[in-house]
């Protein structure tokens, strides 16, 4: 279907002529016959191509009944295509190399150039240019180049399923130059399936004249049969990864299993946090009250000197422990050699030792009551503690350490004991 251009459109006029002017036929100069129009967006706006067609001035001559385009026509924009190669790289950059979505790109080439494209057409340029790269990747010639200095090669192949249900793909990946060969869809992954691709893998070094000396899979059966038949005197190694994964999957799953115990058993942050929240409002209404109150008494002296609103330290102190506990049982960051779980139990564990340090060190102060929902923080919350500018410091400090990666409870619980003894 032909790009609807509206009528208000400005375009650029640009003109091509034939460079070769000279007949294929019969040597003569050609002439000009006719004119062809087209339009197209560039990144600069708008632009109206007139090609100038040749074909040879003599009637009895095989060149007279051809015409003959413009050289340059294509460096500019393929035919019927409404954009040019530089809007087609801008595209194919923004989708392959930033991961962008294909109605983010939309959105960007219209708000930024104005060019308006639909998504059937946005994926149609996207899949030319996705094409025309895989190309350029297996190009004989770059390749060579780029494997100028390699003395031997290291193979590895691996299969990814994209979703459950789909076909998987499988890449076949060289590592000196951490370089994707080729990668292929299979609907079954067959001992037949999986040798072609490994055959294709040894066409491939035998044109760049590099010897193999390993492959590098999770060892599947028709990986081993398959590189066995067709590299019979190269290593085969199981992948690291995947070793660990496969050797580590019991722990993991014990790992998860604990996680979720120490969910289930550390529970009642958002309470704690309402309360405490709820106690900060109320002491807010109590003052904002007594200031209203004085202001309607008749200034019969002096300004009174009323003391300063009474920070709370201690509920900041309760509010960021309810923060690093919420950000222990939501990480799920590690692997096989650091389980996640070890991690929450070793953190949780942190946790529990400083809250029990700040109730040995209790000073006096009168205990709140609606900090009895968690016996731990008990007396972290309950002592009132006198307005002070280092202790108010210190709990933006404790505030900040909390956006920090790690366990930042034992920072809360040693800011919150130096500024107890401040």
């Amino acid at each position: 279907m032909p790009y609807a251009w509206p009528q208000d459109t400005d375009f650029v006029r640009w003109e091509l002529d034939v460079l070769k002017r000279d007949c294929p036929s019969c040597g003569r100069m050609m002439h000009i016959c006719d004119h062809r129009y087209r339009h197209f967006h560039t990144l600069e706006g708008p632009v109206e191509l007139v090609c100038k067609l040749n074909h040879c001035p003599d009637p009895h001559c095989p060149g007279h009944a051809t015409t003959t385009n413009p050289e340059v026509e294509v460096s500019i924009a393929l035919p019927k295509w409404a954009i040019g190669w530089d809007v087609l790289c801008w595209i194919g950059h923004r989708r392959c190399a930033r991961h962008w979505s294909t109605s983010q790109i939309q959105s960007e080439l219209f708000d930024s150039y104005g060019i308006k494209l639909s998504a059937d057409s946005l994926a149609r340029y996207i899949r030319h240019y996705q094409i025309m790269l895989a190309a350029r990747h297996q190009d004989p010639a770059t390749l060579r180049q780029q494997y100028e200095s390699v003395e031997e090669i290291i193979l590895a192949i691996d299969g990814l399923q994209p979703e459950k249900g789909h076909e998987t793909l499988y890449v076949v990946r060289e590592l000196t130059q951490k370089r994707v060969w080729f990668a292929e869809t299979l609907i079954s992954a067959t001992a037949d399936e999986v040798r072609r691709l490994i055959a294709q893998a040894r066409t491939w070094a035998e044109a760049l004249g590099k010897p193999v000396a390993l492959w590098l899979s999770d060892r599947q059966e028709a990986f081993v049969t398959g590189i066995a038949a067709e590299f019979p005197n190269v290593p085969h190694r199981y992948c690291q990864n995947h070793f660990l994964r496969d050797l580590a999957k019991p722990v993991l799953e014990a790992d998860s299993h604990a996680k979720v115990q120490m969910r289930q058993k550390v529970r009642g942050l958002r309470k704690i946090e309402q309360a405490v929240l709820q106690r900060q409002g109320t002491e807010t209404s109590e003052n904002t009250a007594g200031d209203d109150a004085q202001a309607t008494v008749p200034i019969t002296g002096g300004p009174a000197d009323r003391p300063p609103a009474q920070a709370d330290p201690a509920g900041a102190v309760v509010l960021d422990y309810c923060a690093a506990v919420r950000g222990i049982l939501n990480d799920d960051q590690g692997g096989p050699l650091q389980p996640p779980g070890l991690r929450m139990a070793e953190a949780l564990g942190d946790v529990r030792e400083s809250i029990q340090r700040n109730l040995d060190e209790k000073k006096g102060g009168s205990q709140r009551s609606n900090w009895a929902a968690w016996r731990v923080a008990s007396t972290a919350a309950s002592t009132k503690l006198r307005p002070n500018k280092r202790r108010s410091e210190a709990m933006s400090r404790t505030s900040r350490k909390l956006r920090r990666p790690g366990i930042p409870a034992v920072e809360v619980a040693r800011t919150a004991r130096r500024s107890s003894r401040g």
